[in-house]
């Protein structure tokens, strides 16, 4: 049952350990209990220190939750017997707690959300650096990291944040007069983490937190109060990723930024290059959008060639107040030499946004002027240009040296540059500068006087070497990055047609795992794809005993993908990450599938639980009501009866008991239908002969049911007791719903191997739409409605019909109303007999 009132949460803040947040709980503890409130501790650490323990007394203490672990024992919020004491206020030290293994929560301020919802007021406390977004901040601060924190959010959904400050001085000489840490650990505290300096820097980001959130909350009475004058709009904070190393200072600097607005909105923007040339590494930018996300904001995604323009253009059409992005990673001299990076054109371009440089590790570190990696062009054609540079060279020559005259060095290196041409469209740049070395050579000492060395007397000719030279590499520079461009266009629509593959089999209804494990072998042409979980193997399409090269891709926390056959490269790689993360989100939908089919029955069960309570507690009542007013009516002595009245107190007890031991009988029935324990004899039966017994049963005449029964009908297979009471049930809902002047009507008649039973019933009907939950149990629908039951009938029927090998199905009278078929299996022994007796 849920509580009406949630929980307040007050935290304590403070800046470093040993302020006194526990100290100020407990006073605050204390001025509680003396405003009457019920107060316990169920987790409070005194931390040795003689002032705080003095402080727990008078305190009543839940018990924690002591847990072993790795030889250490720790002590845990023990929620059930905190929830089970119902306090008014609850004591739960350190909200950045990370529980043992075991715990029903992972963090402490998971528990403590759990007895807000239970309606129990909470005071923590907190350390700055704990707090996500200024954890790196911290570390950097006091070269200390760490590894428990909280999200923003969670403390700025606290009802009340108060900060327990001290002075930077107070605290180290709290720490010198051994009221913080033992004497053993005094020395080595002042010299590292309690340096002045470093208390001085939490204190300035604890006020600074603290400032802001109360911004927030300023903001929010304004807006809950409808006040907008004179208030500033929010300020919007995006911040461009590269997809490097850098990305997650860019983001936690963006999240102070937008955080200390009082409401700021964070914004995370990846711009890829139309040529797809820019590289990124998709597993920083996954893992980058997972912050964003964690640190409230979202993550954008746009195309663009003008990389600087593109991101202004993003930023002022999303509003934004501030821009954040890091220094270039080109170095100095790959900057002088190629001009200005894409940081200092967005601020150059920003105009009225504001934009932070934010340093970080990998500035000036990348100082190559050629790209990495190889080259665009495969190795055999690469090849086959330096083949053909070392072959066409020397027959160039001779063809040159047969037809030289004295003044034709132009045509001549027109010749060798056309040679360069051919070398950078067959093998690209490597082969086409290499010929173009080897042409100058040639040029410079067989063409160029004076002959037969490497010195070139007339300036015009040095000129038109060195504008030859020029030509050739220019040609083959572009000539290769059209061979570059050319084949990641195909690379691009090769991937994307494995995506749409292998999504295609999830899009036509085929089941997600087994179509992704599939589409993934026949993709990446392999002999087997596995998938393991937890090491163990769990699926697998291909040849099981495939042997090759084994390639393994982590897909979610406790699963891997494997796959025999060839060696995959980058680009095949970066095509399976994208497998892999589609194949985690159809294992995780196919994991709540099967916990929501678990569930079912149990949501049956629970349905049909509360029902059956309402049911006792409405229809049970009733006759059992009615008989005990008779019957104290009979008993009382105050009062006198006459015969007749008497009579009648009697009819109606009577009435009202058996109506009541019909519905126990008719629950007692359902519950073995359901447990499948029913009791079935079924023999050859007359189906006709039973029919002066069921309306006997209703109590009916031959003019309250229309009868057709033909002449010379077959038995049929049937179990005597429940067919009859089928029959009865039937009839009665018939009656019931059936207008005056119109009776219900029951047929016999055969169809195939069955004989059918037609009750029907010309009254008001039930939708088609209502039909098929006509026969759930506990159901008052039109005609399944029993106003004298708790509408067992026609679930009873079905289970019997069942039961005996028939069939019970409803259809619409024509007309208006509904008709019961009743389908019962032929008795063919009985024929078979007389068959035989006739033949003889």
């Amino acid at each position: 049952m849920s509580t009406a009132r949630r929980g307040r949460l007050l935290v304590f803040l403070g800046a470093a350990p040993g302020v006194g947040k526990t100290y100020a709980m407990l006073e605050e503890a204390h001025r509680l209990l003396g405003q009457g409130r019920d107060v316990v501790s169920a987790v409070v650490l005194d931390h040795g220190r003689s002032a705080t323990a003095a402080l727990t007394a008078g305190i009543e203490a839940v018990p924690a939750r002591v847990v072993q672990h790795g030889g250490i024992v720790l002590e845990e919020v023990d929620l059930d017997a905190v929830i089970g004491r119902r306090p008014q206020v609850a004591l739960v030290d350190e909200l950045a707690h990370t529980n043992a293994p075991g715990s029903s929560n992972e963090k402490r301020w998971q528990d403590i959300d759990v007895l807000l919802d239970s309606g129990i007021d909470v005071l923590s406390t907190v350390n700055i650096q704990h707090i996500a977004s200024l954890n790196d901040v911290v570390e950097r601060i006091t070269g200390i990291p760490q590894r428990e924190t909280i999200p923003d959010q969670v403390l700025r959904h606290a009802d009340r944040i108060e900060l327990v400050d001290l002075a930077p001085q107070a605290l180290r000489d709290r720490l010198s007069a051994g009221q913080v840490y033992p004497s053993t650990r005094i020395d080595a505290a002042l010299s590292n983490y309690f340096r002045l300096g470093n208390l001085t820097a939490l204190r300035e980001l604890a006020l600074l937190w603290l400032a802001d959130e109360v911004d927030s909350a300023l903001q929010r009475y304004r807006t809950e109060h409808g006040i907008d004058t004179a208030w500033e709009a929010r300020e919007r904070v995006v911040v461009a990723l590269t997809g490097g190393p850098e990305g997650e200072t860019l983001l936690r600097r963006g999240a102070r930024i937008a955080a200390r607005s009082g409401s700021g909105e964070l914004m995370a923007v990846h711009v890829s290059s139309e040529d797809g040339l820019a590289a990124s590494d998709p597993r920083a930018l996954a893992a980058q959008r997972v912050l964003v996300e964690q640190l409230g904001g979202t993550y954008h995604q746009v195309v663009g060639e003008d990389i600087p323009a593109t991101l202004i253009g993003f930023a002022r059409a999303a509003h934004a107040t501030q821009l954040v992005v890091g220094v270039s990673r080109r170095s100095r001299l790959l900057a002088l030499l190629t001009g200005p990076g894409t940081s200092s054109r967005v601020v150059r371009a920003s105009g009225d946004i504001d934009v932070h440089m934010v340093t970080h590790s990998a500035a000036g570190k990348r100082s190559s002027l050629i790209p990495r990696g190889r080259g665009a062009l495969s190795a055999k054609r690469r090849l086959l240009g330096f083949v053909l540079a070392l072959l066409g060279g020397p027959l160039l020559t001779l063809l040159l040296t047969a037809t030289r005259t004295g003044d034709s060095l132009t045509a001549e290196a027109l010749g060798y540059q056309l040679l360069v041409i051919v070398v950078a469209l067959v093998g690209g740049a490597w082969p086409a500068a290499f010929a173009a070395v080897l042409s100058g050579l040639t040029l410079d000492y067989l063409f160029a006087e004076p002959f037969f060395t490497f010195t070139i007397a007339r300036p015009t000719h040095l000129i038109a070497l060195l504008i030859y030279l020029v030509n050739a590499l220019l040609v083959s520079v572009v000539v290769d990055r059209a061979a570059r461009l050319t084949r990641i266009a195909r690379r691009s629509a090769s991937e994307s047609e494995v995506l749409a593959t292998i999504a295609g089999g999830v899009l036509r209804g085929e089941d997600a795992v087994e179509s992704l494990l599939e589409r993934t072998r026949e993709a990446f042409r392999m002999a087997s794809v596995r998938l393991i979980a937890d090491g163990r193997f769990m699926e697998e399409h291909g040849d099981p005993e495939a042997t090759g090269e084994r390639t393994r891709v982590r897909v979610a926390e406790r699963f891997e993908l494997e796959l025999i056959g060839r060696a995959l490269d980058a680009s095949d790689r970066r095509i399976l990450d994208v497998v892999a993360t589609q194949l985690a989100v159809a294992l995780e939908q196919r994991s709540l599938a099967e916990t929501a089919e678990r569930l079912q029955p149990l949501e049956e069960v629970d349905r049909v639980r509360t029902a059956l309570l309402a049911a006792v507690g409405h229809d049970l009542r009733r006759p059992l009501a009615v008989a005990t007013a008779a019957v104290t009516s009979l008993r009382s002595t105050g009062t006198k009866l006459g015969p007749e009245d008497r009579a009648e107190l009697l009819d109606g007890a009577e009435r009202s008991l058996e109506n009541l031991a019909r519905i126990i009988t008719d629950l007692l029935d359902v519950s073995r239908v359901q447990a499948g324990a029913l009791a079935v004899s079924i023999e050859s039966v007359d189906v006709a002969d039973f029919l002066p017994g069921v309306l006997d049963d209703l109590g009916a005449g031959p003019a309250d049911v229309l009868l057709h029964v033909p002449d010379a009908l077959p038995p049929a297979r049937a179990d005597p007791v429940l067919l009859q009471r089928v029959l009865v049930n039937l009839l009665s809902n018939a009656r019931r719903y059936s207008p005056a002047g119109s009776p219900p009507e029951l047929s016999l008649s055969t169809f195939g191997r069955s004989l059918e039973v037609r009750v029907v019933d010309h009254g008001p009907g039930i939708d088609e739409e209502h039909r098929s939950r006509m026969f759930e149990p506990f159901q008052h629908e039109s005609d399944v409605s029993d106003s004298d039951g708790i509408g067992l009938g026609l679930a009873l029927s079905r289970g019997f019909a069942e039961g005996m090998g028939a069939t019970l199905e409803g259809e619409e009278t024509p007309g208006g109303g509904l008709t019961m078929v009743l389908a019962l299996p032929i008795d063919t022994t009985v024929r078979d007999v007389e068959a035989a007796g006739a033949g003889a």
